[in-house]
C-alpha cells in the first residue's frame, strides 16, 4: 500500500465496537494509523483494538455524556497524542409508525444521532484546531431521501448533515476541514435486524435495484479510509449517490407516491408495530440505561 498522510496520525472513531465503526478502524489501521475507538462495549472495542496493526485505545464512553467524552479526550491525548482525525460513527435506529412510537425511543435515536456526534466533535474541536485536522460526519441516504416508518432515524440523518454544512463554514478558516459521507445499505446488525420486521424488508425490496443492495462494511471501510487521506468534503458510498444527491428534490413526491401504494398492502398483511432499537448497538445504548 502507498505510505498513507494517516501514518502515525491519531484518529477518533466513535460506535466502533462492530459494523462501519469496526472495519473502518482495520482500514485505519493498514494505513498506519494510531486509533482510538469510543463507544459502550468495551470488550468488543477491545477486541478489534487488539486486531489492529498499530496503537490503538479502546475507550467505553456514551457520546452522549459530554462528561464521559472529555475524560475519553484527556486519555486519548495522554496515551496517543492529540487527534488530527475525529470520525463520528456512533448512531441507532428504530422502527415503525410515528404514531405508536415510544417517545423515550424516538428522542434517544435523535440524542445519539445528533447531539452525540456534536458533543464528539466539539470535545475534540481543540485538537482539530491545533491539527488543521479533519472531521468526518457519518451521514446516510436517509440525509436526503426520508422513508416512511424510520422518522427519528431519517430526521437525525437530516441534522448530521445540515450541522455538518453549518461546522464546515465555522471552522474552514481555521484549516479544519468537514466532511459528510453518504452511506446506502450496509451490511451490520442494526440492518440485519431490520430485515426481521418484514414491513423493513419488504419497503427496502421495493427499492430500484441499486438502491436495495446491501454493502459489506469492508466495501464501504476502504472508501472511507481514502475520503479521510484526501479531507473530501462529500464521499458517497456507492459513488452513484451522487446523483441522487443532485436529484433529492425529487424524491419525496417519488417517496409518498410510492408509500401510498405499498403501505396499505403491507399494513394489511401484517400490522405495523414499533420494532425498538435495532441491532445489537440498539441493545447495548438500551443496556447502558438508555433507549425505551
Amino acid at each position: 500500500m502507498h505510505e498513507s498522510p494517516l501514518q502515525d496520525r491519531t484518529v477518533v472513531v466513535t460506535g466502533a465496537a462492530r459494523g462501519v465503526g469496526a472495519a473502518l478502524a482495520r482500514e485505519l489501521g493498514r494505513r498506519g494509523a494510531r486509533l482510538a475507538l469510543i463507544g459502550h462495549e468495551r470488550a468488543a472495542l477491545e477486541t478489534v483494538a487488539a486486531s489492529l496493526p498499530t496503537a490503538a485505545l479502546a475507550v467505553e464512553a456514551d457520546v452522549t455524556d459530554g462528561e464521559a467524552l472529555d475524560r475519553a479526550a484527556e486519555l486519548v491525548r495522554s496515551r496517543l497524542g492529540p487527534p488530527s482525525v475525529v470520525v463520528a460513527n456512533a448512531g441507532i435506529a428504530e422502527g415503525g409508525p410515528f404514531a405508536l412510537a415510544d417517545m423515550a425511543s424516538w428522542r434517544r435515536v435523535i440524542d445519539v444521532n445528533v447531539t452525540g456526534s456534536a458533543l464528539t466533535v466539539r470535545t475534540f474541536l481543540p485538537d482539530l484546531l491545533e491539527t488543521a485536522g479533519y472531521y468526518l460526519q457519518i451521514a446516510s441516504l436517509a440525509s436526503f431521501g426520508a422513508a416512511p416508518l424510520m422518522s427519528a432515524y431519517c430526521a437525525s440523518k437530516a441534522g448530521v448533515e445540515a450541522f455538518a454544512h453549518a461546522l464546515r463554514a465555522e471552522v474552514a478558516h481555521h484549516g479544519v476541514a468537514v466532511g459528510i459521507a453518504y452511506l446506502n445499505w450496509t451490511d451490520t446488525d442494526m440492518i440485519r435486524d431490520a430485515d426481521r420486521h418484514a414491513v423493513l424488508r419488504e419497503l427496502r425490496a421495493h427499492m430500484p435495484p441499486p438502491a436495495r443492495r446491501v454493502y459489506p462494511p469492508e466495501f464501504v471501510a476502504e472508501r472511507l479510509a481514502t475520503a479521510v487521506e484526501r479531507r473530501r468534503t462529500a464521499v458517497y458510498v456507492p459513488a452513484w449517490l451522487r446523483l441522487v444527491q443532485g436529484a433529492r428534490a425529487a424524491l419525496p413526491p417519488l417517496v409518498l407516491r410510492r408509500s401510498r401504494h405499498e403501505l396499505p398492502r403491507l399494513e394489511a398483511s401484517e400490522p405495523f408495530r414499533p420494532t425498538g432499537l435495532l441491532g445489537a448497538g440498539g441493545r447495548a445504548d438500551g443496556t447502558a440505561g438508555h433507549g425505551g
